[in-house]
Order: structure tokens, then sequence, then C-alpha cells
């Protein structure tokens, strides 16, 4: 079965190290620029439940501003303490001047 993409911005409407909430599916998500590579992530920290739309981007990590853990934005997994669990990723593509989110 083919994932069904959702449009969410314009290519050129995120800067390197923004961020973006976003809903697809129902799902609170964040799509993030990081060096000009577009992400998609859990809003959610895995740790604490906070949301890390309150964090940065730096080096192709999202930082959860509460307890200072680090996520790779490609395959979500922490990469320091405490946070121990990966937070999910999602499909990211560029098309027609628009970037798109997997929604399944």
């Amino acid at each position: 079965m083919m994932a069904e993409y959702v449009a969410v911005a314009r290519v050129d409407e995120l800067k390197p190290a923004r961020m973006k909430r976003v809903e697809v599916a129902g799902r609170k998500l964040l799509l993030c620029n990081s060096e000009g590579r577009y992400f998609c992530v859990d809003e959610m920290c895995s740790h604490e439940d906070y949301s890390l739309y309150l964090g940065c981007i730096k080096d192709g990590k999202i930082k959860c501003s509460l307890h200072g853990s680090y996520f790779d934005l490609a395959t979500g997994a922490p990469t320091c303490e405490p946070a121990d669990e990966p937070i999910r990723t999602y499909a990211v593509k560029i098309e027609g001047g628009q970037v798109w989110v997997a929604a399944g």
C-alpha cells in the first residue's frame, strides 16, 4: 500500500534551524528544517511528554528544552540522556514547491 502524503508547507516557508507545528492524520507533528533538509517528527518528547517545539534544531538533531535530551531528526533515536526512547519520524518529500508528509 502506498503512503498517502499531505502538503504541510511551502518549500521556502521554513528557514534552516526552524520548525513548524503541523497536524497530519490527527497527529501533532513538527516539520523541521535542518541545514536545508526537511524532517518530520512527533511533537512531544518521549521522555516527559513535553513539546519539542520549545527546543531548538542543531546539527541534524532536535533538543528538548525541559531536560536537554537530543533526538536524531532522521531516525528519531535519542542521542543523549535522560531520554532513552525514540520519537517517531515521518517520511517527507518535496514536490511542486511544497513539503509533503506521509500520513500513515
